[in-house]
């Protein structure tokens, strides 16, 4: 079995039990090959709260300069920021198929060490 099939096995048994809501928004994760994206998600709107990314401008350059897995602790630490801007203190971590090691864990855990509560 390929890996993206795998992955979307894993994807879809995630998504029967990750959901988010006004009160505590979704934070999906997506990484390609060179860059990683963030998401907090209003599932009952269907609207994007926040989101950051590797592509940002004001990201772009620090991203740049640095290995994969420390691109996405400035992602998750950034993340982290913009939602307690919002007013976003509890979100529910959706690893989107992922394997929860390497750049996802390292996201994951610097958006929790930056304040939000998983």
């Amino acid at each position: 079995m390929a890996t993206d099939e795998s992955r979307a096995k894993r994807k879809k048994r995630i998504r029967k039990k990750v959901s988010g809501d006004a009160e505590r928004p979704r934070l999906t994760v997506f990484r390609s090959a060179k860059h990683i994206y963030a998401q907090v998600i209003d599932d009952t709107k269907g609207t994007t709260l926040v989101h950051v990314s590797t592509l940002g401008k004001e990201l772009r350059a620090q991203a740049d300069e640095k290995v994969k897995t420390d691109a996405a602790k400035l992602i998750g630490e950034t993340v982290a920021k913009a939602c307690k801007d919002k007013g976003i203190t509890k979100v529910a971590f959706d690893r989107n198929g992922y394997l929860y090691h390497g750049r996802i864990k390292a996201l994951a855990d610097a958006a929790r060490e930056a304040g939000l509560d998983f």
